[in-house]
């Protein structure tokens, strides 16, 4: 974390329309700068300027206004900002890259400040192994159930019965099989296809599918088999457990698996729906 004092105050100055490998050039800083663990960066959007080439551009300007300056600022200790600095050059491509002198006063904190961690004697790093099933279940996205979307139904009747998770994808691109006239006839599909991906156990995933039964008219159903693999922070229980001579009966490594990747799984869900602008069961 950035802290008070002698700091690098960087500025990248592009074009709205640059692009670095079909995405666009602030983008591609900003996440380098993200996964590279700069305490922050801004982009501002400039309304008018011109550059190197002395071509005015402006948002009144309706032919011109998509190539208004981008700048992106952030601040950083010098030996950070000295070993992305070729890198950054690289991304801004024919852009302007300043950096100055500066003073941090008061670094930026964090809003919600995280539990302090334990320390180091008191964790161990797990690594959970465990077995379960994957669901997955193709339909439309035209499909309805009871007046509402057969996608949103299905997500709904998860939760309702307490699966571990769901994640819904929506295609893009696909085609379909169809037989007709004892043909095999690969046609392109105008319908954006519809992914539910929901693991679980074996068990309560086959006491689901007669409700999928009931709810899909036309679709596929895949079943499979999955490893689960989870990486946690654990408190130890040997420097935690109050009554050291309590010991607690080893729970079934399948079921441990389960239950230990549901919370990921349903945080995963949690993105996936909502880029979709679906609930992810809770």
């Amino acid at each position: 974390m950035l802290q008070a004092g002698k700091a690098v105050k960087v500025s990248i100055y592009l074009s709205d329309g640059a692009t670095h490998h079909g995405v666009p050039v602030y983008s591609s800083i900003l996440d380098f700068l993200f996964f590279r663990g700069v305490a922050g960066a801004t982009v501002l959007k400039g309304i008018a300027g011109f550059g190197a080439d002395h071509h005015l551009h402006s948002s009144s300007i309706v032919e011109i206004s998509v190539r208004l300056p981008i700048k992106i600022e952030f601040i950083e200790t010098r030996e950070k900002v000295d070993a992305i600095l070729g890198k950054l050059e690289e991304l801004a491509g024919t852009g302007l890259i300043e950096m100055q002198e500066t003073t941090v006063a008061k670094p930026a904190q964090i809003s919600k400040p995280k539990a302090p961690a334990l320390p180091a004697h008191l964790r161990d790093h797990l690594r959970i192994d465990g077995k379960a099933q994957m669901m997955r279940i193709y339909v439309s996205e035209e499909d309805r159930w009871n007046d509402k979307p057969l996608h949103e139904a299905l997500v709904a009747a998860l939760r309702a019965n307490d699966i571990a998770g769901v994640t819904v994808y929506r295609g893009i691109l696909g085609y379909e099989a169809l037989r007709r006239r004892d043909q095999d006839k690969m046609l392109a599909s105008r319908q954006h296809s519809i992914l539910l991906s929901v693991i679980d156990s074996e068990e309560k995933l086959r006491s689901f599918l007669p409700l999928v039964d009931r709810m899909v008219e036309e679709g596929l159903v895949v079943f499979s088999n999955v490893d689960i693999v989870k990486y946690a922070y654990s408190a130890l229980e040997t420097d935690l457990d109050p009554d050291p001579g309590h010991k607690s009966e080893p729970a079934d490594e399948a079921d441990l698996g389960v239950k230990q990747a549901a919370e990921a799984i349903e945080t995963h869900a949690t993105r996936q729906a909502m880029s979709s602008g679906i609930d992810a069961p809770k």
